[in-house]
């Protein structure tokens, strides 16, 4: 572990964060771990052993410590209180795997005595639809800050927090490239909601931001080239799968040889998710609670976790 002391976070290597996790369980098989893996992100059972088991016992004692706080209250008052969800958020750029790595804390955590019913929402549904993106001539930033309906993002999460019973999120879709019109999820009360996005850690300024809702966060931080080279080889395997499909948004990519696919892939990366990731992203990597740094095999190398 490294202590520097003009850091707010303590650092691990991979092997010294593996020994955190104790007698903790493996809860996950291997049909499972296949299962969640994403599009071209490497996930083995060693990796889940070694980062994600730690992460999910930290998590499980703070929110067992936070479930003991509301019977605090509950003493306080002199009268029952109904415990609101858990809000773990994850951030970091496109092609990075934090989805995988949000489906993986979602499973881990669910099997979990204390805390069973975790759910995972995604901040592509807050996106604005693309006829409004068009219509503000800002298509070609989706992804960026202002391409999201930020009132109804926040909330969703406010909701949450007030112990709303039910509150609704919008549906995407991947293959649409955009929001699906007139459906909606229904989150109940979670013990746990694990809330994913590229933007999720933006702070600052005046008035009220998602993140200030977070009880825990995490960032996925790796090489931009590392993540370019991800995005290529996710980009060249949608063309040979979900692109063939005739309704697909990007079906015009179908067609394309490998030298044009990779070229058309290089050519977004740099005009719109590397400036999302330096204009907006990166900027909110030490508001996280917990960086995973990642290495160019998709590996976590190395952790930081903030001191508290």
């Amino acid at each position: 572990m490294t202590d520097g002391s003009h850091s707010p976070f303590l650092s691990f290597s991979r092997e010294e964060w593996a020994a955190l996790r104790a007698s903790t369980p493996m809860t996950l098989g291997v049909d499972d771990i296949e299962r969640i893996r994403g599009i071209n992100v490497e996930l083995s059972v060693s990796e889940v052993e070694d980062v994600y088991l730690p992460l999910s016992r930290l998590l499980n004692l703070y929110v067992r410590a936070s479930q003991q706080l509301f019977s605090v209250t509950d003493t306080f008052l002199g009268k029952p209180t109904h415990p609101v969800p858990y809000v773990i958020g994850i951030a970091g750029s496109v092609a990075v795997g934090k989805s995988t790595i949000a489906r993986i804390l979602q499973e881990l955590l669910a099997r979990w005595p204390d805390h069973p019913r975790v759910d995972l929402v995604t901040t592509d549904g807050f996106l604005l639809s693309n006829a409004v993106l068009e219509a503000r001539g800002i298509m070609h930033r989706k992804g960026f800050p202002e391409s999201y309906d930020r009132r109804r993002l926040l909330d969703f999460v406010t909701d949450l927090k007030a112990g709303v019973d039910e509150v609704e999120a919008p549906v995407y879709s991947h293959q649409a490239y955009d929001i699906v019109e007139g459906h909606t999820r229904t989150v109940r009360r979670p013990d746990i909601l694990v809330l994913e996005g590229l933007n999720v850690l933006e702070g600052g300024g005046t008035g009220t931001h998602v993140s200030d809702y977070f009880d825990f966060s995490i960032f996925v931080d790796a090489e931009s080239a590392d993540i370019e080279s991800w995005y290529v080889s996710r980009f060249l395997t949608l063309r040979d799968t979900a692109f063939r499909d005739p309704d697909a948004y990007f079906h015009r990519y179908a067609s394309l040889t490998d030298e044009q696919a990779n070229a058309e892939a290089r050519r977004i990366w740099k005009e719109i998710n590397e400036a999302n990731l330096f204009e907006n992203i990166l900027p909110t990597r030490e508001r996280a609670t917990l960086i995973l740094e990642k290495g160019s095999d998709h590996g976590v190398e190395r952790v930081s976790l903030r001191r508290r």
